[in-house]
C-alpha cells in the first residue's frame, strides 16, 4: 500500500491570498506558507494543497492564469516556491498545487496569438466559432458566472467560449497540440518536486466539436427543487460543453505522465451527473486517483445528506476512490450552513463535522480555518472582491465570506495576518477564534483536531479500504460502520438533545476517543448533543 499512501492521507487546502503574509502586504504569500509549516505539521496533515499563485490579473482570484510556469510577484518567486517544497519535504509534508487547465486568462500569450488572426500557429488553441446568421452566439451555452458563454472578438470576427468569466477563454482540448502544451506545464512542476495536482473543473476540458445546443434541464423542476435557480446555467443539462469522452482520454495521458514520479491527481467534478463522473474518472487506476463533487459543499451537513450522497456515489464508484470535503474557497463555510446551531453548540458542531470528515471511507480534505471552526464572514457590499458576489448581490454574497484571512494572533493588528491592510477584513467572530486563543484552550476545536488526527492514525478501520455501511440516518442520528478486524460502529448525534441508544452485543467496546463524553448506563449509551461515539466489535 506504500504506493497508495494518498488513500488515508489528509489534505489541507491553503488559499494563499488569505493564509499568511510574510512580506506584510495585503495578500498572503509563499514565504508565509513556509514560515507556518510547523503549524501545519503540528496539525497532523499529510498534503498541503495550495490554490493558484501563478501570474494573473486576479479577475477570478488567481484562477485566471496568464503564465502557467511562473509565480505571481505578489506571491513571491520560483525560488520561494522551491524553498517551500524543500522545507515541506524535510517535515515529511507533501505539496499539491492547483492546475487550471480548462481556461487561461485573456492576457495569456497563447490567447494573444490565437486571437490575432485565423491562420496563426495557435489559431485553434481556443474554442472559436462563427456567429449564427443573425449575429447571435453559436449556441445556447451559458457561463457559470452569468450570461452567454460566448464573447465576440472583433479581430477574428468570431466568438470565443468562456464557461466562466469572459476574461477566462476556454482552451481547445480537441486540439492535441493544446494537450501536449498542458502536459509540458505539468512536467515543469513535477521537475520542481510537487507531489500532486488538484485539477480545477476537471470535467470541462473538452466540448463536443460540433457545438450543439444544450437541452433544458426539466428534471430539476420534477424533483421539486427551487425553480428557477439563482444561476441560469443550472437550467440547462450541460450535455455538450462538458464530460465528453475525450476528456477521459486526456486524463489518462496526464495520469501516465504522473505515475512514474508518483504525483497524485485530485479532480474537482461539478456537474449534474457528478457522482457518475466521479466513478468514471477514478475507476481502473488510469485517470484520477481521487475526486470530489459538490453535493456536500452546498447544503448543511446532515445524516440524510450523508446517506443520500454515499448511496449515489457508491452506485457508480466501483473500484474508484472518493475525496470528501465539506468546505472550500468557493462555498459558505460548513459551520455556517446549519442555521439552527446556537452559539452554545457551535464548537461542538464543528468538532462533530471534523469527526465525520475524518471517519468516512475516502481521502479527507480540510479547508484552511475549519480546524478553528471559523464561521462565514458577513461582508458589506463595498468590502467584496469576488465578481460573483458583486454580480449577484444582495441575493447572494459570493465567495469572499469563506476567503477572509486566517486569524493568527488576536493581540496583533489584523490578527497577525499582515502588517498591511488585508485584502479582505477580519471580523470579530473570526478574531474570537484566533489560533493563539485556541492553542491555550484545551477544549478548543484546534486542540480537538490535533488530538483526533493522532488517535485516528492508530485505528486501522478508519485508515483502510474496508467496506462502509450506513446503518441509520434520520433527522438527528447517523450510524456509520467501517469494516475491518476489528470493525467500528460510529454513532454521530446531530441534535441538541442527549440520545439514549441501545447497547448491542455485550462484547461491544467503547473506544476512548478525543472529546468522547458518552457513557453507558445499563442497556443504553448516553450520547450528549453534537458528539460521537466509537464502538469496536468483531
Amino acid at each position: 500500500m506504500s504506493t497508495e499512501w494518498w488513500r488515508s492521507a489528509l489534505i489541507y487546502q491553503i488559499y494563499p491570498c488569505s493564509f499568511y503574509s510574510a512580506g506584510g502586504e495585503n495578500l498572503g504569500d509563499l514565504a508565509g506558507i513556509s514560515q507556518k509549516l510547523d503549524y501545519l505539521k503540528a496539525l497532523g496533515i499529510d498534503i498541503i494543497w495550495i490554490s493558484p499563485f501563478f501570474p494573473s490579473p486576479l479577475k477570478d482570484a488567481g484562477y485566471d492564469v496568464s503564465n502557467y510556469c511562473d509565480i505571481d510577484p505578489r506571491f513571491g518567486t520560483l525560488a520561494d516556491f522551491d524553498h517551500l517544497v524543500r522545507e515541506a519535504h524535510q517535515r515529511k509534508l507533501k505539496i499539491m498545487i492547483d492546475q487550471v487547465y480548462n481556461h487561461t486568462s485573456d492576457l495569456h500569450p497563447w490567447f494573444a496569438e490565437s486571437c490575432s488572426n485565423r491562420d496563426n500557429p495557435k489559431a485553434d488553441w481556443y474554442v472559436w466559432a462563427n456567429p449564427k446568421e443573425d449575429g447571435s452566439p453559436p449556441n445556447n451555452w451559458l457561463s457559470v458566472f452569468g450570461g452567454p458563454a460566448w464573447n465576440w472578438h472583433t479581430s477574428r470576427r468570431q466568438y470565443y467560449l468562456h464557461q466562466f468569466l469572459k476574461e477566462q477563454p476556454d482552451l481547445n482540448f480537441n486540439n492535441l497540440a493544446v494537450q501536449d502544451a498542458i502536459l509540458e506545464v505539468a512536467t515543469f512542476w513535477i521537475k520542481r518536486g510537487v507531489d500532486g495536482f488538484r485539477l480545477d473543473t476537471v470535467n470541462r476540458y473538452v466540448q463536443h466539436p460540433e457545438l450543439p445546443d444544450n437541452p433544458p434541464f426539466t428534471a430539476t423542476m420534477d424533483a421539486g427543487a427551487d425553480w428557477p435557480p439563482l444561476q441560469p446555467f443550472q437550467m440547462q443539462y450541460e450535455r455538450y460543453n462538458q464530460a465528453q469522452p475525450a476528456n477521459l482520454d486526456f486524463l489518462r495521458r496526464l495520469r501516465k505522465l504522473c505515475d512514474r514520479p508518483g504525483v497524485i491527481l485530485l479532480g474537482e467534478i461539478g456537474a449534474m451527473n457528478q457522482e457518475e463522473l466521479l466513478g468514471v474518472y477514478t475507476q481502473g487506476g488510469d485517470a484520477l486517483h481521487t475526486g470530489y463533487t459538490f453535493n456536500l459543499l452546498r447544503e448543511a451537513i446532515s445524516p440524510q445528506l450523508i446517506a443520500r450522497e454515499l448511496a449515489r456515489i457508491e452506485a457508480y464508484l466501483g473500484d474508484g476512490w472518493p475525496c470528501w470535503t465539506f468546505s472550500n474557497h468557493d462555498v459558505i463555510r460548513a459551520v455556517s450552513r446549519h442555521r439552527g446551531i446556537t452559539e452554545e453548540y457551535q464548537g461542538a458542531y464543528a468538532c462533530l463535522l471534523l469527526t465525520l470528515l475524518l471517519t468516512m471511507r475516502g481521502t479527507p480534505c480540510l479547508y484552511q480555518g475549519e480546524e478553528l471552526a471559523l464561521p462565514e464572514s458577513l461582508l458589506e457590499y463595498e468590502e467584496l472582491q469576488d465578481p460573483v458576489g458583486l454580480a449577484l448581490w444582495p441575493e447572494a454574497r459570493g465567495r469572499d465570506g469563506c476567503r477572509t484571512p486566517l486569524p493568527w494572533d488576536s493581540t496583533q493588528p489584523n490578527c497577525g495576518f499582515s502588517s498591511g491592510t488585508p485584502w479582505l477584513p477580519i471580523k470579530e467572530p473570526q478574531q474570537r477564534r484566533a489560533i493563539n486563543l485556541q492553542e491555550r484552550d484545551p477544549n478548543s476545536t484546534l486542540n480537538f483536531f490535533r488530538a483526533f488526527i493522532k488517535w485516528r492514525a492508530n485505528q486501522p478501520a478508519l485508515c483502510g479500504m474496508g467496506r462502509q455501511t450506513i446503518e441509520r440516518a434520520d433527522d438527528q442520528i447517523l450510524i456509520l460502520t467501517r469494516n475491518a478486524n476489528p470493525s467500528l460502529r460510529i454513532i454521530y448525534n446531530f441534535s441538541a438533545e442527549t440520545h439514549l441508544l441501545p447497547v448491542g452485543s455485550p462484547s461491544e467496546k467503547v473506544l476512548d476517543s478525543p472529546l468522547c463524553t458518552a457513557r453507558k448506563e445499563q442497556e443504553h449509551w448516553h450520547l450528549p448533543p453534537y458528539t460521537s461515539i466509537f464502538i469496536e466489535y468483531q
